[in-house]
């Protein structure tokens, strides 16, 4: 993208963008691992990992974790109870509330629901607004919004008297605070003269800072409503997590104005493939450079993962696959797609990317900085 396309798209964070597809990877993905409770010095915790895969650097290892605050030793027991009765085959065979079934508090198993589903492709969708927000409102991080203007934009109808179901507005409020309580813990090497070390960094996607009511009295608490109502504050303000700043000293990717995160009606947000391979390409965008600047060749079994399309069923994997990339195609966001032949039978993809719509910006700069 030249000066005057910038000026048409918004940047996200090009550190979020690099993880993205591996923060939100689904229980079906093979690389997750069965949630677990963890206490330590400085509190109790349900995380989950995502493990690497040691054939692609860009299938990173990474924890995602949900803090638990003010918990008491018989709350604690009381957890623990609870998540012997989570049934993780379940959640990956017959799906997430069929294994959730047998946890009677709503709380503890809102908690599980959002760790399992973090990062779907609808949360992925708020987030992208979010970016786009803060680059008209040019607050740096900090980004404020009408809850109404989100709900519009993601697509929802509205009622007769103006508003939102109230299923619908539930489900923003609990996607915002998921969003707000996860924390994705991730570890990079980092060499200290002869020694290899580690850097860790502990970021949620985004910290919800304040929120408005518009009608007072009205009795709503964010967490209360999160786990328990069916509730949403009329308007927030949030800081995203990841941001290098605005004045842009790290590298980000470009994504035009025209995006469109729409819900489709009646459709479960995992069904949502466009958005994860969209995502997907521009995660790989940033790991890897593309070819005589518009070409992206990626393993096609790394795709179906991601998209979580290894199902029994290749042939409809397969058409899914191609069904997704033929939408892509369609909002030009791409303008091909090819199966290429690779090494023992492997099969990669090559996909044309056009810039003009999806564009990884990076900025030279001392290793030092």
């Amino acid at each position: 993208m030249n000066e005057k396309n910038e000026e048409t798209a918004f940047p996200v964070d090009g550190q979020l963008l690099m993880i993205l597809p591996r923060a939100g990877a689904s229980v079906k993905n093979p690389d997750v691992r069965l949630p677990v409770l963890r206490s330590d010095v400085d509190g109790y915790y349900i995380e989950m990992k995502v493990e690497a895969d040691a054939t692609d650097a860009s299938e990173v290892a990474l924890t995602r974790r949900v803090p638990l605050e003010d918990l008491s030793t018989e709350e604690w027991e009381e957890l623990k109870q609870q998540y012997s009765r989570l049934d993780f085959k379940s959640c990956v065979d017959e799906g997430i509330h069929k294994g959730l079934e047998k946890i009677q508090d709503r709380k503890i198993q809102r908690l599980f629901l959002a760790l399992l589903t973090f990062l779907n492709p609808r949360q992925v969708s708020i987030v992208l607004y979010l970016y786009k927000q803060a680059a008209k409102q040019g607050n740096g991080p900090i980004v404020s919004f009408r809850s109404n203007d989100l709900l519009e934009s993601l697509g929802y109808t509205r009622t007769k008297e103006g508003g939102f179901a109230s299923k619908l507005r539930s489900q923003l409020n609990q996607d915002l605070v998921t969003l707000h309580r996860t924390e994705l813990i991730l570890a990079q090497s980092l060499r200290k003269g002869d020694n290899v070390g580690a850097k860790v960094t502990i970021k949620s996607v985004l910290r919800i800072k304040d929120y408005e009511i518009d009608s007072v009295p009205r009795n709503f608490d964010l967490i209360q409503a999160a786990d328990y109502t069916y509730e949403l504050a009329d308007a927030y303000t949030v800081s995203l997590e990841f941001f290098e700043g605005p004045s842009r000293t790290g590298d980000y990717v470009l994504f035009a104005n025209s995006l469109d995160i729409s819900q489709r009606l009646g459709s479960n947000a995992k069904n949502d493939y466009k958005t994860k391979l969209l995502v997907y390409l521009a995660s790989r965008m940033k790991w890897d450079k593309l070819q005589d600047g518009k070409y992206l060749i990626i393993s096609k079994h790394y795709i179906l993962k991601n998209l979580d399309l290894l199902g029994s069923n290749p042939s409809r994997n397969n058409q899914l696959l191609w069904r997704t990339v033929e939408e892509l195609k369609q909002e030009e966001y791409i303008f091909g797609a090819q199966e290429l032949p690779g090494k023992r039978k492997a099969v990669n993809i090559q996909f044309q990317i056009n810039t003009e719509k999806i564009y990884y910006h990076q900025l030279l700069i001392s290793e030092d900085n």
